[in-house]
């Protein structure tokens, strides 16, 4: 298993320990897994982002931290939180990473997370040009969440 992997882990089983809520100070991790710190950054910037339903904040400095919280969110909530996060560009990869929250916590369905990846893929993106399929895509998204609201 790779480093990231284990550091990752880690802080999941961390926050299902603590309820959804952990301190964590990136030194102490960095010297834990024998990484650098920036490690531990990128870690927490690829996997605990709040496309994959998490809010980080962090302090800097002697006694400083990083506070990871899962975010608890109502189904409706979820999706209207990510439909006002998205902006007028989303690329595929954080479109899955939106649909694998939502998914997670069950504020979607299988078959609607199957139906929206196909509708924002690069596949069904083909006929548009490719300086504006991130800002069709984010379109696309934004109408189908809004409309499994209705």
């Amino acid at each position: 298993m790779a480093t990231s992997d284990l550091i990752a882990s880690f802080i999941m089983d961390m926050l299902e320990d603590a309820g959804g809520m952990a301190e964590l100070q990136r030194s102490n991790l960095a010297e834990k897994f024998s990484c650098v710190p920036s490690q531990i950054n990128y870690v927490i910037a690829t996997r605990f982002s709040p496309e994959h339903g998490y809010m980080v904040e962090s302090r800097r400095g002697g006694g400083g931290y990083i506070r990871i919280t899962r975010v608890q969110a109502s189904p409706r909530r979820l999706i209207m939180d990510t439909v006002n996060s998205v902006g007028d560009s989303l690329d595929f990869p954080t479109a899955g990473a939106f649909v694998s929250n939502m998914l997670g916590s069950g504020s979607i369905d299988e078959d609607e997370a199957r139906l929206i990846m196909a509708a924002v893929s690069d596949t069904a993106l083909r006929p548009v040009q490719a300086e504006q399929k991130d800002l069709v895509r984010a379109s696309i998204f934004k109408q189908m969440l809004v409309s499994i609201l209705i």
